[in-house]
């Protein structure tokens, strides 16, 4: 009997590096191998990495060595946009033996067996700025077991004054919604309770194939069987009146992640944003008398060249004076190969280190803040992961519980996935909420 050969999985970075990776974990499966987790010997270590920050590229290469020294014989293979954008690094770190960049994955099973027959390096990294098909391959429940996460578009064509992701993605792809909807029915046939449509710059899906965002939207929220439509992040300027009107839709979940990077201006316009602070208070507030009880999310960028203490004072005004749920603050990290990093006025460490601790407080107020809202309410709470007494899930609009269940109340396999209706009783100290299921 032939033994079967191992993969394990490490993801750095966003929500659509983790759909590409359950997606990839697909392949292997397919291809017969047995998937364990990272900190397991493994025959193959897949690192799907980041580069949006010169700490994501640290990271990065402090996991590859990582998986090399676990098990030096084993196949260690680097994709993602660090391997797109620094392919000459990644091939000189130690033990690397497959490069794949941020296209031509659905070839990675072939590259590792033609390293393992050949015992050369192998990579396959080509040009992004010149493909313009989008890659499909489908995503694979062995990983998320409790939501599917759904890529339908990838690349940027923005090319903001700071961001490397144009230079790793390339072009905007976008899935065509015939094959969209085909993919949502397969998950929903799974048994999937919760899909999350994810992409690089998801407010350009259909730009290049003729197709609409919130069109697609209502499509997916009137598919039989789905529960739940969660859709990734979305720019300010992209809330078109279709998808506004798809926030109607009952099956999507009322929870948007909008990125914010600063709330001057003059910032906003030296990053090369194609928005200014009036109009992401305007969108702000037009999906609020929607959706009264929203949560909407943002990213803010701190310690940009040139941002004085009146512009970063401007941001801190704007975040305190929006009902945010929370905040995703990063000082900046000049890239190379962006605009940014040569730009003048480059600000001190020490200055963008008290700036994100500036905004982190303000984060964590206005979390809790939006959390406590609900205390008292009942809401369906989607169970994900089982942690010491606690079950810890997520509710439509993204309340983060840990919930108490009554011994006997089901299978432990079944739990994980399912909704259940949830009194909320109590405010955490990080804004997470506990609650306990209600037994019918």
């Amino acid at each position: 009997m032939i033994e079967q050969s191992t993969v394990a999985f490490y993801t750095l970075g966003c929500k659509v590096n983790q759909g590409e990776t359950d997606a990839l974990s697909g392949l292997f499966k397919r291809r017969n191998y047995q998937i364990v987790s990272f900190d397991e010997p493994a025959d193959v270590y897949v690192i799907n990495t980041c580069t949006v920050t010169h700490l994501s590229d640290r990271k990065s290469r402090q996991i590859i060595r990582r998986a090399h020294r676990m098990n030096p014989q084993a196949v260690v293979v680097v994709t993602g946009c660090y391997a797109q954008v620094s392919p000459e690094e990644v091939q000189s770190i130690e033990g690397v033996d497959v490069i794949v960049g941020t296209d031509q994955r659905k070839k990675i099973v072939d590259l590792v067996e033609a390293h393992r027959e050949a015992g050369s390096q192998v990579s396959a990294i080509e040009d992004i700025k010149t493909v313009t098909v989008f890659e499909e391959f489908s995503a694979h429940a062995e990983i998320s077991r409790a939501r599917a996460t759904m890529k339908i578009q990838d690349g940027c064509n923005l090319f903001c004054t700071y961001c490397i992701i144009p230079y790793a993605r390339g072009p905007v792809r976008s899935l065509s919604p015939v094959k969209v909807l085909e993919e949502a029915k397969r998950l929903i046939q799974e048994g999937f309770q919760e899909i999350v449509i994810t992409g690089i710059h998801l407010g350009a899906y259909g730009t290049d194939i003729d197709a609409d965002l919130g069109e697609l939207v209502k499509a997916l929220c009137r598919l039989d069987g789905l529960q739940r439509l969660r859709i990734g992040s979305i720019e300010p300027q992209e809330f078109t009146p279709s998808l506004l009107e798809a926030m109607t839709e009952k099956v999507l979940c009322p929870h948007f992640h909008i990125p914010l990077q600063s709330g001057s201006d003059k910032i906003l316009k030296s990053m090369g944003r194609r928005y200014n602070r009036q109009d992401f208070v305007d969108i702000f507030t037009k999906i609020m008398v929607i959706l009264p009880n929203v949560s909407i999310t943002t990213d803010l960028i701190v310690g940009f060249p040139g941002e004085s203490e009146v512009d970063f004072q401007e941001t801190e005004q704007l975040c305190r004076t929006l009902p945010l749920a929370g905040i995703h603050v990063f000082p900046f990290s000049p890239r190379k190969g962006t605009k940014a990093i040569n730009f003048p006025d480059q600000i001190a460490k020490k200055v963008k280190e008290e700036r994100v601790q500036r905004i982190g407080e303000i984060s964590r107020n206005l979390t809790m803040q939006y959390s406590e809202k609900f205390i008292g309410s009942t809401r369906e709470v989607l169970l994900e992961e089982k942690a010491a007494s606690f079950w810890i899930g997520h509710t439509d609009n993204y309340l983060k519980v840990y919930l108490s269940i009554p011994d006997n109340f089901m299978e432990e396999e079944k739990l994980r996935g399912s909704l259940q209706k949830v009194k909320l009783q109590a405010l955490r100290s990080d804004g997470a909420i506990e609650g306990k299921v209600i037994v019918s």
